[in-house]
C-alpha cells in the first residue's frame, strides 16, 4: 500500500476557501445564489441579514436582493429551513432529496426534554404528518399552524411543557426540524413582522434517497468542501454520533470513496478518492465573514484556523460562528460589528495585531463590499468591538 499523500493545512485552507468562492468571488453568470450554495454545502441561516451576506460576499456585484429573490422569487435556488445541527439554513432546492433523506438519517442524541414531556416514535410521526398537511399549498404563522396541528391530532401536542425563552411552548413544537428534515416544512415569506411556514413545493425531479445513498453522499460533498477532514469533524458538524460517523467513513474507505491523507504529518485527515491537488501558493488578503458563515463553521482544526489570540477573542467557548471574524492570509485575526441606523452602516473591527496601510486599505475594500451587499453606505471605524458572542 502506498503512503497517504501528504498536505499541508496551508494549502487546505487554500482549496476550501477556493472551492466556496472566498478567494475569488463567483462572476456575474458563473454561479447564482443557490450554486453558491451549494459549494458551502449549506449557509447557516440563523441571522438571516448574516446568510445573505455570506452568500453575497462570494458573488462578484450581488447584493441581499439577489439571495432574497432566490428565495423568494419566481423560480427560487434556494428553500430557508430546518438543515444540519437542526439549525436554520438556506439549502439548494435541487438538493433537497439529498437533505430531507440525509438529515432525516443521521442519529438523534439523547432528548433534553423530561420523560413526561417527551413524544413517542408514533406521537413524533404523527405531529410531522399533520405538519406536512397544514402546510400543503398554504402559508400559516406559528399560531396558526400550531391550532392546524392540535386539531388534527390531539390537545396533547398544544400541551405547555418545553422551556421557551420567555415563558412555555406547546409540545408539538419539539419536532418542527424534523419535520423540516424530513421535507415536509419550510420558511415562507414574512407576513408583516411574523414568520411563517409552509411545504416545499419544489420538485427536481429525482426521487427520495434512500438513507445509506444519501449519508454517503453527504460525505463526499463535504470531504470535498472542507476536506481533509476526521470523522470527529464531521460528526461535530453534522451534530451526529462519533461512532456512526467512524462507522461511515469506514464504510466509504473500505469501498474506496474517501482516501487518507497526511496532514502536516498527521495521517488521519480523509477527502475524496482521488481529489488531492491542493493550490500551490496560500491565501493572501483581507477578509470579512459574517455570522455562522459556513466555512468557519466546519473548517478545522480550529487551533489553525483561530491562531494565538483569535482561539479566545474569536470563539465563544470554542464555539465557532458566534462572532463576525476578519480574516488576513486566511486565518482569523479579529472581530467586527456592524451597526445600521437607515442606509448609514458603521462597520467596526477590532484587529488582533497590528494593520498595515496597505492592509487598512484593503479593510476598507471589505467594508464598502459589506455596505454594497446589504445595500447601505459602510464606513471603517478600526476600534474595540464591545458586543459580545451570538447565541
Amino acid at each position: 500500500m502506498s503512503a497517504p499523500a501528504a498536505v499541508t493545512w496551508s494549502a487546505a485552507n487554500a482549496r476550501r476557501m477556493e472551492r466556496q468562492f472566498l478567494r475569488t468571488p463567483a462572476k456575474p453568470g458563473e454561479a447564482g445564489p443557490g450554486e453558491v450554495v451549494d459549494a458551502m454545502l449549506a449557509a447557516q441561516a440563523q441571522v438571516s441579514s448574516a446568510a445573505e451576506l455570506s452568500v453575497g460576499l462570494r458573488m462578484d456585484g450581488a447584493t441581499r436582493h439577489d439571495v432574497r429573490d432566490a428565495l423568494w422569487g419566481e423560480e427560487p435556488s434556494l428553500v430557508k429551513t430546518y438543515g444540519p445541527r437542526g439549525t436554520i439554513h438556506f439549502l439548494p432546492t435541487t438538493e433537497l432529496p439529498l437533505w430531507t433523506s440525509a438529515l432525516s438519517a443521521i442519529p438523534g442524541g439523547p432528548s433534553p426534554f423530561k420523560a413526561g414531556d417527551r413524544l413517542t416514535p408514533a406521537q413524533t410521526q404523527e405531529i410531522v404528518n399533520a405538519i406536512g398537511e397544514a402546510l400543503d399549498g398554504v402559508r400559516l404563522t406559528i399560531d396558526e399552524l400550531g391550532d392546524e396541528v392540535v386539531a388534527r391530532t390531539g390537545p396533547w401536542a398544544g400541551e405547555l411543557v418545553l422551556p421557551a425563552f420567555q415563558g412555555m411552548w406547546p409540545r408539538w413544537r419539539s419536532v418542527m426540524h424534523l419535520a423540516g428534515h424530513r421535507g415536509v416544512l419550510c420558511f415562507a415569506p414574512n407576513r408583516g413582522r411574523k414568520v411563517t411556514y409552509t411545504r416545499p413545493a419544489y420538485d427536481s425531479g429525482e426521487p427520495p434517497l434512500p438513507a445509506e445513498v444519501a449519508t454517503r453522499r453527504l460525505l463526499r460533498r463535504f470531504l470535498y468542501a472542507y476536506g481533509p477532514a476526521t470523522p470527529s469533524e464531521f460528526a461535530k458538524w453534522a451534530a451526529a454520533p462519533g461512532g456512526w460517523s467512524s462507522d461511515l467513513f469506514a464504510s466509504l474507505a473500505s469501498a474506496g470513496e474517501i482516501e487518507a491523507v497526511e496532514m502536516d504529518g498527521v495521517p488521519s485527515a480523509w477527502v475524496v478518492a482521488d481529489d488531492t491537488e491542493f493550490p500551490g501558493d496560500p491565501v493572501r488578503g483581507v477578509r470579512l465573514l459574517p455570522y455562522f458563515d459556513a466555512y468557519v463553521i466546519a473548517s478545522h482544526p480550529r487551533e489553525r484556523l483561530f491562531p494565538g489570540r483569535a482561539y479566545e477573542r474569536a470563539l465563544a467557548g470554542g464555539q465557532a460562528g458566534n462572532f463576525p471574524v476578519l480574516l488576513i492570509d486566511g486565518v482569523v485575526a479579529g472581530v467586527w460589528h456592524q451597526r445600521r441606523s437607515g442606509p448609514r452602516l458603521t462597520v467596526t473591527v477590532e484587529p488582533l495585531g497590528s494593520l498595515s496601510a496597505a492592509r487598512e486599505r484593503e479593510l476598507a475594500g471589505q467594508v464598502e463590499r459589506v455596505g454594497e451587499v446589504l445595500e447601505g453606505r459602510a464606513e471603517l471605524v478600526v476600534g474595540e468591538v464591545t458586543v459580545g458572542a451570538h447565541a
